[in-house]
């Protein structure tokens, strides 16, 4: 089980406060905030209500229900005001309001936040009061949240995104497995959290895939196409173009080619896909060699949806027609690994950034990501606010990271028109012996195996 204690410590903090406060907590599906909820209501006294896919009138009638219920009053005005008038915590400790999913009443009801506003004015309740709304509503968030509320948005005083874990948190999640099973794991979950909780430490990569993906009663079966369906319609198309993706088209005029629709029209939901954070546009690390740079290009960026598009949705006929140990077999263990390679280096990244938190990288990095050469790729390069540089390469499957890989990411370096103050050499197998022996009458070649990672 991994729980989300930075954002348990920072609700705790804002509850400390004097005085009443709003706060907004937000994620996508499958966050487990509602984990994080029970875990910061432990021994306070709360008003829980979740909001309904219903009309005005019925949500309203669902909240009257519950307040009636909670705290044994009548109600007669049929207002929102009037509910939370009738709230009480029955003591002077401070009452925590949780509306979850609070975007199904928003969108449809203007007095809803407007009581929600004079509440925390203390016009409807004498308080203390902390308000918490939650909503797992990405798209709507982002980009339509504070157009619906207008200016009443800027009295939530905090607003807390339950971002994904990173691969620190699922090694933690699973102390048992080497580093190179937690990053297969990593590879195929990402960081969400629900995913990761479902994920068995005592398993093998393998099992859990078989028991949780592959069978037709397992959680993450349906996964994919449901996330992508939450907010998205059209489902055929959206599967269209991420089947194009994940069989390796990149870029805008490619899925053109290979989808049969229009430019403009996948443009349109490749933009979709990106506010809801399943794709993303590849924009590579601004150096001096911009020209030698490739542009234009998409990636899906959910790992789980990355995953099911490039191994399962396929060959999903055969799925139904073999054991869930023999399509692991056929369709994911020898490939497996060369998909993993993007993860790996996300991992190296992560490790990189790490070291520079604690002040152990060369330089001060402000800005890391990826240089994509016309010819070549630097996996990780970071720059400081005075352009030094770092740089690495990441070798994941390769039996052996080879000097002839180090003398291609110099000749990269040189198309990006840049010099590293220092070179990380990531493997998760072994390097070469020239490298070894260059690392040691080279301080600023780094050699960094899979036991430090």
């Amino acid at each position: 089980m991994i729980l989300r204690t930075a954002e348990l410590k920072e609700l705790q903090n804002i509850y400390e406060k004097a005085g009443n406060g709003m706060v907004l907590l937000y994620g996508a599906q499958r966050s487990d905030k509602e984990l994080l909820l029970r875990a910061f209501c432990k021994d306070k006294k709360v008003f829980y209500y979740r909001g309904r896919n219903a009309s005005a009138q019925e949500q309203l009638a669902q909240m009257q229900r519950q307040i009636t219920d909670t705290f044994d009053v009548t109600l007669q005005k049929n207002t929102y005001d009037e509910c939370f008038n009738r709230i009480k915590s029955g003591d002077s400790s401070k009452l925590v309001v949780i509306i979850d999913e609070f975007q199904t009443i928003a969108k449809k009801d203007a007095t809803f936040f407007d009581s929600l506003v004079k509440l925390k004015k203390r016009q409807l309740y004498p308080g203390p009061v902390l308000i918490i709304l939650c909503n797992s509503s990405i798209l709507w968030t982002k980009r339509d949240m504070d157009e619906v509320l207008g200016r009443s948005v800027e009295v939530i005083d905090e607003r807390i995104c339950l971002e994904e874990f990173r691969f620190l948190d699922v090694v933690r999640a699973f102390p048992k497995y080497s580093v190179a099973e937690a990053v297969r794991t990593y590879g195929i979950l990402g960081g969400v959290a629900e995913y990761i909780n479902r994920w068995n430490g005592e398993r093998s990569v393998k099992e859990n895939v078989c028991n949780l993906i592959l069978n037709s009663r397992g959680f993450l079966h349906d996964e994919a196409e449901n996330y992508i369906s939450r907010e998205l319609r059209e489902l055929s198309v959206y599967d269209t173009i991420l089947a194009a993706m994940a069989r390796g088209n990149e870029k805008l005029n490619d899925l053109y080619r290979e989808t049969g629709f229009s430019r403009a029209k996948i443009s349109v939901y490749l933009k979709n896909l990106a506010a809801f954070d399943i794709v993303e546009k590849v924009v590579s690390f601004e150096t001096g060699g911009w020209d030698n740079t490739m542009k234009g290009i998409y990636r899906i960026k959910h790992r789980y949806v990355a995953f099911w598009f490039r191994f399962i949705y396929p060959n999903l006929s055969d799925l139904y027609q073999m054991s869930t140990e023999e399509f692991y077999d056929a369709y994911i263990a020898a490939d497996l690994d060369g998909y993993l390679r993007d993860t790996f280096v996300a991992v190296c990244s992560e490790y990189l950034g790490l070291l520079n938190q604690v002040g152990k990288a060369s330089i001060s990095i402000t800005q890391m990501g990826t240089w994509i050469g016309k010819n070549g790729t630097i996996d990780i390069i970071g720059a400081d606010a005075e352009e030094n540089y770092v740089v690495g390469i990441c070798n994941w499957e390769g039996e052996t990271l080879s000097f002839d890989a180090y003398q291609q990411l110099l000749e990269n370096m040189t198309l990006a028109k840049i010099h590293a103050r220092t070179t990380y050499l990531f493997s998760a197998t072994k390097f070469d012996e020239r490298l070894v022996t260059l690392a040691q009458e080279e301080p600023s070649l780094v050699l960094v195996d899979m036991t430090e990672l």
